[in-house]
């Protein structure tokens, strides 16, 4: 089993205390440090390389968007979730340019936290339609020509659409029949057709070519929860 090395940045003692808390419920999760501003999350981040940070988006000093970027320029392997009391969507948006990977809201379940983590771990994490649609609209996609998804077998052309619909693996697996390493495997293949990396890549070329379904996924059930 994966154990994922977690540093928690807030400055709020009470809310670092509650997620420590929802983090030791799932033995996938360790909290290596705790940090208080986001000075301390980048130092922290140099000296403890943590797998995954949660970071509070409104901190005293340079704040959660800006150490997040400062982050991702010196260490882009490290995950980060953004975590804060608002539901305004375009704070995930600001989130995902600063390359933050997901974002949650801190009167989430325990339940809801630790299945939307392990995603985010496992690159399973999904994008609602609303967000997906606000990065074609701001960023350019390189990949104009030759058309890549010709590329795609059927099923592939079948799970990207999926995909871009904003499911989940599992959720793949169920709708399709077959098990989620199967899932898995074809999204390998079809990042490397595309040359894409990710799934907000991999989202924002399908609205692009206009491969999108219509089912929502999990950051839809996060907003209504």
């Amino acid at each position: 089993m994966n154990i994922y090395r977690v540093l928690i940045a807030d400055d709020s003692t009470h809310a670092r205390e509650a997620v420590d808390e929802i983090l030791a419920s799932d033995d996938s999760f360790e909290v290596v440090g705790q940090a208080t501003s986001g000075e301390e999350a980048i130092a922290m981040t140099e000296s403890l390389m943590p797998d995954l940070i949660l970071m509070d988006i409104q901190m005293q000093g340079i704040g959660g968007l800006e150490a997040t970027r400062q982050i991702k320029l010196q260490y882009p392997y490290v995950k980060i979730v953004i975590i804060t009391v608002s539901d305004d969507a375009s704070h995930l948006f600001e989130a995902l340019k600063q390359g933050a990977q997901g974002y949650l809201l801190k009167n989430l379940s325990p339940s809801t936290w630790i299945e939307y983590l392990c995603a985010i771990m496992s690159d399973e994490a999904p994008l609602s339609r609303e967000l997906a649609t606000q990065i074609l609209r701001e960023f350019p996609l390189a990949l104009k020509s030759p058309e890549h998804h010709e590329t795609l077998t059927n099923r592939e052309r079948e799970i990207l659409n999926w995909v871009a619909s904003g499911l989940t693996n599992k959720e793949i697996a169920a709708e399709l029949h077959i098990s989620d390493q199967t899932v898995k495997n074809h999204l390998k293949n079809i990042l490397q057709k595309l040359h894409l990396e990710n799934r907000v890549q991999l989202t924002r070329y399908a609205l692009e070519k206009g491969l999108v379904g219509r089912k929502p996924g999990l950051f839809t059930k996060l907003w209504k929860e």
